[in-house]
């Protein structure tokens, strides 16, 4: 292919949830966008290696447990059920195939015009795709940054992609270990521990503070550790990994207590480092742009997402705030919006964040240490799930629901469940909060019974003046 220049309203390089979606909804504005991929598929690190192939395997490894564990409370006698591994992966490959391809369907339905090749900057205005089969030279008048993040891995680490691994490998391995160490106790270590942990691996969690979950709630960090040492899992907190050595068939890891104390060692077939990510932009020569990293490689942006150059917007991992899909999606049509004249709002303390094991852990709002830290007077409400009779129904009885309110006005100010469904039930506090509603406003509302949603209600009885109905 001879080089060639195509003119495009907006340029968006990269096709993760923010990228895709700000694609989206630009076009639905008129404008005439292109999107640039430097992989093969659609969908960014969320469809292709993060959120949906983990949410699958999440869901395989738990039909599993309660298979060997729980049917037969059930009436449901299953002898010995075993682990194909092949086909879990297989499925976990289907998954991703149709949710990318489905991207690539609405690619084409908004008439996005996408092309696959690495993105770089030549200016401020021209980004070059370099493809297999040669150069394209896009023009923009506006263009979005949406290049998302990666995981991170000190060079100490020895990370081979075989033995010590990442996220993105454990979402392929062929067996079920027999022993695995996850360094890192957020969500990302969480969620693909406890899938091992499902099919039957001993899992251990070195975390390098002195809880999981770092600025969640304390009390759903508490159930939540209650949940995941029933599943097995052990834990060693306000640890360090001192050194990390592997061969063929295992990786041998040294740890310590922070505050001193004799290292200790551990030999397992795989260690999963999970200990964040960090912005990616590798290959984007965004200096060609004018532009800069900041000391954590996030793109400074303005209260618009807007970069030092005003027609520049980057959002997502690649800037400051939390790295979800969600928030990403979200900036994405703000961004969009913005660039066709709109006045769009997002409110980053109304992101709601989910840890997606069973049961399941979402938050909004504020936690009460934040609260405390602020000089708020607050009151708080809670609701056990083993209190609820649709849990007990379905033999989901860990986990409550908290919901922190104003002690004044009774304006709901954060809510935190750890429980059955939990990232779909926390988008009635997201509603609820977006129009500053109080916890009596939750209280009167009528929730269908039996549901999981009425452990809300409860406790947003017991938040308005400790009247829970069945507690």
């Amino acid at each position: 292919m001879s080089e060639q220049t195509k003119k495009f309203g907006l340029i968006i390089i990269g096709s993760g949830p923010g990228g895709y979606v700000a694609a989206i909804r630009a076009a639905q504005l008129g404008i005439k966008t292109a999107l640039i991929e430097k992989y093969s598929t659609l969908g960014g690190t969320c469809l292709n290696v993060g959120c949906i192939p983990s949410k699958a395997l999440l869901d395989s490894s738990e039909h599993f447990h309660n298979a060997k564990h729980h049917f037969t409370d059930h009436g449901i006698n299953c002898s010995s059920p075993k682990v194909d591994m092949e086909q879990m992966i297989r499925r976990k490959d289907e998954v991703v195939f149709q949710t990318c391809d489905g991207v690539k369907f609405l690619m084409k339905k908004n008439k996005v015009e996408v092309f696959h090749g690495l993105g770089s900057f030549l200016d401020d205005h021209t980004v070059k795709v370099k493809q297999d089969e040669g150069e394209q030279i896009l023009v923009g008048e506006k263009i979005i940054i949406a290049t998302g993040s990666k995981p991170n891995m000190p060079e100490s680490f020895k990370y081979d992609k075989k033995r010590v691994i990442t996220s993105t490998e454990a979402l392929t391995l062929k067996e079920v270990p027999r022993k695995m160490l996850v360094v890192g106790g957020g969500v990302i270590g969480l969620e693909m521990g406890s899938v091992y942990a499902r099919l039957g691996t001993e899992v251990t969690v070195v975390e390098y503070m002195d809880t999981i979950l770092p600025g969640m709630d304390k009390d759903g960090v508490r159930e939540m550790m209650k949940v995941l040492k029933k599943l097995g899992i052990k834990f060693y907190l306000n640890h360090s990994v001192e050194k990390i050595h592997h061969n063929k068939e295992s990786v041998r890891v040294t740890f310590k207590k922070r505050d001193g104390g004799e290292p200790e060692n551990m030999t397992v077939d795989y260690c999963l480092v999970s200990i964040g990510r960090k912005p990616y932009t590798d290959g984007l020569n965004i200096e060609n742009a004018g532009l800069e990293t900041d000391d954590r490689g996030r793109i400074p942006v303005n209260e618009h997402l807007q970069t030092s150059k005003p027609h520049i917007f980057a959002i997502g991992d690649v800037v400051r705030g939390a790295m979800l899909a969600h928030k990403a999606e979200e900036e994405g049509i703000f961004v969009a919006e913005i660039i066709a004249g709109q006045k769009p709002h997002i409110d980053y303390n109304l992101i709601p964040n989910v840890v997606y094991t069973w049961p399941e852990f979402a938050s909004v709002g504020k936690t009460e240490d934040q609260l405390k830290e602020e000089g708020v007077n607050f009151k708080i409400g809670k609701f056990p799930f083993k209190a609820l009779g649709r849990a007990r129904a379905s033999g989901d009885t860990d986990g409550i629901v908290k919901i922190i309110a104003h002690r004044e006005t009774d304006e709901v100010l954060g809510v935190h469940i750890v429980g059955p469904r939990a990232a779909d039930l926390i988008a009635q506090a997201v509603a609820v909060m977006e129009f500053r509603g109080s916890a009596e406003d939750i209280s009167r509302m009528s929730h269908a019974h039996p549901t999981f949603a009425e452990a809300v209600k409860e406790a947003a009885l017991d938040a308005t003046d400790n009247r829970p109905l069945h507690m």
